[in-house]
């Protein structure tokens, strides 16, 4: 197994919990079985099903099924050489891959040339490695696959769970109960990290009083290395084992402690691996900490102060907010701060309230909580949201930390998610893809996907959408005839489970985390009209429902159990069916299989959402809230949406009246479009929907496209700008800082004076008196500024400073002229920072505006 040494040489250990079994001839299994590349790659899958077809169906596990499988099996298996030479062929075809050139290498060969670390804190890459809750992990796995397929050298670093995210068990009343089974790292796909010499890479990290063990792992991702920590170390005192036990589990204090060693325990491995990432990438704040420990880095290795180590390091920092409402933002009490951290401040050669300030909206405010998002956003040259409309929402959730600046201008941009297509797709998609696009389809650009799926005839569409539906009946029926079993119901239950449903009705879908924001039962506000729609006889509808509530959220397992209550209904049985413990293995079978994925979170609490955008490269549609990605990608040509594209808050009136739009549309909208049929037995409107949706919509969300996109806007620019920084032991970064001192301490001697504006010959011709007091005019920018007309981006003029004013020191005048297109009260002269390599105002905030 390929490991990542001090010296970033790669080579291959079998030692430890590398070694599953002693059979002889299992080296090309361990190595397909340990790179995650099976997630999206099947070619193997033939292989683990032949050694233990069970355990494979239950578990989609390699690693699991060589470690739990009999030897007999295996050496049986062994012995068949037709098997030996598969295994061998994908090895081989397994190794090319990783070496061959990609998108990346073949576009650009010489840049990012020591990468980007991606640090999440949950990464969903598969199953059988349960270290995700749900979309952010979703997101982190998706991008990492991504990255691989296309060669982006990207690096993960997250932490490995000892029980990882609760699973649910339903009782008899549809009641909650939560299961943390553990995570033996010995039956996940993940190996130690070992230095040069075979030595287990543990780091020494100093919490308050003692020190602690923080171990490593490494899980292979294709290209991609993902590097894990624990705390679950035998020389570690219980409660420390316990700091890596549970995802999103205990109180702030556990959470602090998890985003220390995230972030500066995930720093520190890169650093003792001889890693140097040129790019940082922060998937939400939870990872902020980094910022701080790469700056200490840079100080302890150039000599250079803090100021100067942010200054320098930031340029290379991106971080991705999906946070939607305030509450979302990790906050901790000063009082937790300083235990945690107090000491660390000083390693910083900062005093505690300087390293608060970071973290703080109103930095003197001593009783003010530190925030993990605003400290990502201080050590970062660049922030982006997760959708277009989320980025609006973000720069609403920014803005005070930009006092009067406009929210046009606040520093969030976007980047909309996407899903990682080989990894949803069925198998039927995927062979329409291949046909249809050609080999690789997902390691390239996709941009003619969109001209190739329109020419694919109705039938062939059609086909994939019953195979899908059909795959997905035949799992459900299994599913759910093991669930009753496990709950005790009766053979009659278990035996009517075997035959629910029917292949060839419409089968609707709603399945995602229950919380409030999300209103899971949307659709069951009118329970008889419900009914009505489900028990059609003419045109029957069929529906699943899968999801979690959150262990402490109250609220959210009523609205489970108010669903499991429903589908015991007798006038429904057979039409719904409730699915427990919603994972990646059961978002997957619904995903390919479901008809109509229907969405109804509060606008605009759903960052982006991509659930939805796993059902498209299927065949499935959308009917959803304008809110998240939906909200960029609806038009009515692919599928339908709900609500009128404003803000009603938790308003209950709103509520009734978009479920009643909910049922209207289904009712009189998509129920009658899917029986439409034509004299072939094709519903060809519905088929036209699913054309244009796979077509427009699969490649302009998957992950394919937002790697690229990152890497274009995000990552090529950081590293050049980092690698300008850094030169010179930090010279620009010092640079920068004494700009940003002078800026701090002279702006308030700034003002304005008189503005003339005159008319002439089409243009509007402005000159503005401006008195700089302290200020070097070299150090700010004159501006003439207009808000935003017909969607357009706001209207940013630089005006020239054209001579001094006489008998007053450092007063000038500055010109501009524009074209008389809008009337000239629309413009208001400005002052704003500026430094050729500064990014304002996410380095400097200042803005002073002629009143």
């Amino acid at each position: 197994m390929r490991y990542t040494s001090t010296d970033g040489r790669d080579s291959m250990t079998t030692s430890g919990y590398d070694s599953p079994t002693d059979v002889p001839g299992t080296d090309d299994l361990k190595e397909l079985a340990l790179d995650m590349r099976w997630s999206w790659d099947h070619g193997a899958d033939e292989l683990w099903n032949q050694i233990d077809p069970e355990l494979w169906e239950l578990t989609r596990s390699p690693w699991v099924v060589l470690q739990s499988a009999a030897a007999t099996k295996l050496e049986e298996r062994l012995r068949d050489p037709v098997f030996c030479e598969k295994a061998r062929e994908l090895t081989r075809r397994q190794r090319e891959s990783r070496q061959a050139a990609a998108w990346f290498q073949q576009a650009y060969p010489k840049a990012l040339s020591t990468g980007v670390a991606y640090f999440s804190m949950e990464f969903l890459l598969a199953e059988a490695l349960p270290i995700y809750s749900g979309g952010l992990g979703n997101v982190a796995g998706d991008q990492l696959k991504a990255a691989s397929d296309l060669g982006v050298p990207v690096i993960g670093v997250g932490l490995l769970y000892q029980q990882g995210y609760f699973r649910q068990v339903l009782d008899a009343e549809g009641g909650q109960t939560a299961l943390y089974p553990y995570n033996d790292p010995g039956q996940l796909p993940v190996t130690p990290v070992r230095d040069a010499s075979g030595e287990w890479v543990r780091l020494k990290y100093r919490l308050p009083g003692f020190e602690i063990w923080i171990r490593t792992w490494q899980a292979h991702v294709g290209r991609a290395i993902l590097y894990l920590l624990d705390s679950n170390d035998p020389a570690n005192p219980p409660a420390v084992r316990g700091i890596t036990s549970e995802l999103y589990g205990g109180g702030p204090e556990l959470r602090l402690q998890q985003e220390m060693v995230l972030g500066i325990g995930g720093w520190r491995l890169l650093r003792r691996l001889g890693l140097h990432p040129e790019v940082c990438h922060l998937n939400e704040g939870h990872a902020a900490l980094a910022v701080l420990e790469r700056a200490r880095s840079f100080m302890e290795e150039h000599g250079q102060s803090f100021a100067v180590a942010l200054s320098v390091t930031r340029a290379g920092n991106l971080f991705t907010s999906h946070t939607a409402v305030p509450a979302g933002f990790d906050r901790f009490a000063p009082g937790l701060m300083r235990l945690y951290l107090g000491a660390y401040a000083e390693q910083l050669g900062l005093r505690f309230d300087d390293l608060m300030a970071l973290g703080r909206q109103h930095p003197d405010d001593i009783n003010e909580p530190f925030n993990m998002a605003y400290l990502a956003m201080r050590g970062s040259s660049a922030v982006n949201a997760v959708s277009r409309l989320h980025g609006d929402v973000s720069r609403r959730l920014f803005a005070s930390l930009f006092p009067r600046w406009p929210q046009a201008e606040i520093p969030v941009g976007h980047v909309t998610n996407g899903v990682h297509v080989p990894t949803w797709d069925s198998a039927a998609a995927d062979e329409l893809c291949t046909n249809t696009c050609g080999q690789g389809l997902w390691r390239r650009p996709v941009e003619s996907v969109e001209v190739d799926l329109r020419g694919v005839p109705d039938t062939v569409f059609w086909n994939l959408r019953s195979a899908n539906r059909r795959q997905l009946i035949g799992w459900t029926r299994k599913r759910l005839a093991r669930q009753l079993a496990a709950a005790g119901a009766s053979r009659e239950e278990v035996n009517w489970a075997r035959r629910i449903f029917d292949e060839n009705v419409l089968t609707l879908g709603f399945a995602r985390r229950f919380a409030t924001y999300k209103r899971p039962n949307l659709l069951l506000h009118d329970p008889a009209r419900l009914i009505r729609l489900l028990t059609n006889p003419r045109y029957p509808v069929q529906l699943i429902i899968a999801g979690k509530a959150h262990p402490h959220d109250e609220t959210g397992k009523t609205m489970v159990r108010e669903w499991v209550q429903f589908t015991r209904r007798p006038e429904v049985q057979g039409h719904v069916a409730f699915v427990s413990d919603y994972d990646m293995l059961v978002a997957e079978q619904l995903v390919q299989g479901i008809d109509v994925w229907i969405n109804t979170p509060r606008r605009p609490w759903e960052a982006s959402g991509t659930s939805g955008m796993k059902v498209l490269v299927n065949g499935g549609l959308n009917l959803s809230e304008l809110d998240g990605w939906w909200a960029e990608a609806y038009s009515p040509a692919v599928g339908w949406a709900l609500g009128d594209g404003k803000e009603h808050g938790d308003d209950p009136a709103w509520d009734a009246e978009e479920a009643d739009a909910l049922y209207t549309l289904l009712e009189h909208e998509v129920v009658p479009a899917f029986y439409a049929r034509d004299s072939d037995g094709i519903p060809t409107s519905w088929v036209a929907r699913m054309r244009e949706s796979m077509a427009r919509l699969t490649p302009q969300f998957s992950a394919n496209r937002v790697v690229r996109e990152y890497t274009e806007r995000y990552y090529l620019p950081a590293a050049q700008a980092y690698r300008q920084r850094v030169a010179d032991h930090g010279a620009i970064g010092a640079a920068l800082v004494k700009w940003q001192t002078a800026l701090a301490e002279r702006w308030c001697t700034a003002h304005f004076g008189e503005v003339h504006i005159d008319t002439v010959n089409g243009q509007h011709r402005f000159q503005v008196h401006v008195y700089l007091g302290d200020l070097d005019p070299a150090a700010v920018c004159v501006e003439l500024y207009a808000d935003a007309m017909d969607g357009a981006s706001p209207a940013r003029h630089a005006m020239q400073r054209a001579w001094p004013l006489a008998g007053s020191a450092n007063a000038h005048v500055f010109t501009a002229q524009l074209p008389d297109g809008r009337p000239p009260r629309d413009y208001t002269p400005r002052l704003i920072p500026y430094h050729p390599d500064a990014a304002v105002p996410l380095e400097a905030a200042q803005i002073l505006w002629q009143r």
